[in-house]
């Protein structure tokens, strides 16, 4: 199982003066939203909030609008989009999965419900961090 480190998310009121300052101050390039196709919210499930993307060529800032309900709407337990997390990406998520069970670390399957082309589980670290871990699907 290979594990590498993917993005930074931060959370924002206001995504577009974030990625100014990430572009136009640190000069990160930006990388167009239809890179990421996401899956459409519902009333029930997803997150319709805005994103805009960063990378330096190598690494990736995901900056998301700030949604405190998404854990609710979703029927989860961690929110992703309350203060950020830091994203790996996987080669075998289930493996993963199994090791998180093994350990007894609980966490939140959101599948397809934000990227469709990405299964996103999220949980915490020992000191409350959320961290993503995903894999690309076909």
């Amino acid at each position: 199982m290979k594990l590498e480190f993917h993005h930074v998310n931060f959370v924002s009121e206001d995504v577009d003066r974030m990625h100014a300052f990430y572009t136009e101050v640190l000069g990160l390039d930006d990388i167009p939203p239809t890179n990421f196709p996401r899956t459409a919210a519902t009333a029930e499930t997803g997150y319709s909030g805005a994103i805009r993307f960063a990378t330096d060529g190598a690494m990736q800032m995901h900056l998301a609008e700030r949604a405190l309900d998404v854990a609710f709407k979703n029927g989860q337990v961690i929110n992703p989009v309350d203060r950020g997390h830091i994203a790996f990406r996987t080669d075998d998520l289930q493996a993963f999965l199994a090791m998180l069970d093994a350990r007894g670390i609980p966490y939140s399957d959101y599948g397809t419900a934000f990227a469709a082309e990405w299964h996103q589980v999220f949980f915490h670290d020992p000191e409350g961090n959320v961290i993503e871990v995903h894999q690309q699907v076909s």
